[in-house]
């Protein structure tokens, strides 16, 4: 049976979860990265620095009660959706940095589930908090509608009409520049994620994006081996994902 992330508890003081959001080296991507310190201190008794959520553990589940946002520290999560008829329907990768849990507002109520695709770490921020105090600090209003302007941009980059190599071009380099902006390689990566589902997230049959990780690698753009790839020619993948990395 599979954990869930509410049944998980926070065992750090106050004190050192402060101390946890200064020293994050994600923290300039993050909501508390906006706040002072005086700012900061009055979340303090509710950010929770959960241990780890192994892969499998479902962060949430759709249609759960919203009560929090969720920062990636550490792996790699799984945004998914199932349709009436079991259809499973990947809708996002989120990476150190990344925020989850934004689009539950509206309704109060998870719109999908999420699921750890290896060992994971988030900081759980309670929205109700972090509304009051926006209400009061426009810097920290402002950087929660950049937030939620980013995961709109993202969604519609695979909205229109697209060629799938296009879309393929497109997510690896959308993958690599996430990397390097977080300090790591912006040209090799271990994909968390199964062909399966990066298939699922582009909208693409499986045999699809096999075929055309094959014809990247012939073509010098990629090499694959498992679920290690390289980025070789990275102008010749802008060039062709130039239709998504417009929008």
């Amino acid at each position: 049976m599979a954990t869930r992330f509410s049944e998980l508890h926070d065992p750090h003081p106050r004190h050192a979860r402060v101390s946890a959001c200064r020293a994050c080296p994600f923290g300039f991507d993050c909501l508390p990265g906006a706040m002072d310190d005086a700012d900061l201190a009055e979340l303090a008794d509710v950010i929770e620095h959960a241990p780890p959520a192994h892969a499998g553990t479902h962060l949430f589940r759709q249609g759960d009660e919203f009560q929090y946002i969720a920062v990636v520290r550490l792996g790699t999560v799984k945004t998914y959706s199932v349709d009436r008829e079991g259809r499973e329907h990947t809708l996002g990768f989120h990476m150190p940095g990344d925020m989850i849990g934004l689009d539950a507002i509206d309704q109060e109520r998870h719109p999908c589930s999420a699921i750890a695709l290896d060992t994971v770490m988030l900081c759980r921020l309670p929205f109700r908090a972090i509304a009051e105090l926006a209400a009061r600090r426009p810097t920290l209003q402002h950087k929660l509608f950049r937030l939620m302007s980013r995961d709109i941009v993202r969604a519609a980059q695979l909205s229109g009409n697209h060629a799938a190599e296009e879309r393929l071009a497109a997510f690896l380099l959308g993958l690599a520049d996430r990397l390097g902006a977080r300090g790591f390689s912006s040209t090799r990566c271990q994909l968390a994620m199964s062909r399966m589902e990066i298939a699922s997230y582009l909208r693409l049959a499986p045999e699809t994006l096999s075929r055309l990780l094959r014809r990247f690698q012939a073509e010098g753009l990629v090499t694959v081996e498992g679920r290690d790839v390289e980025l070789r020619e990275r102008a010749r993948l802008q060039a062709m994902a130039s239709p998504l990395l417009q929008c």
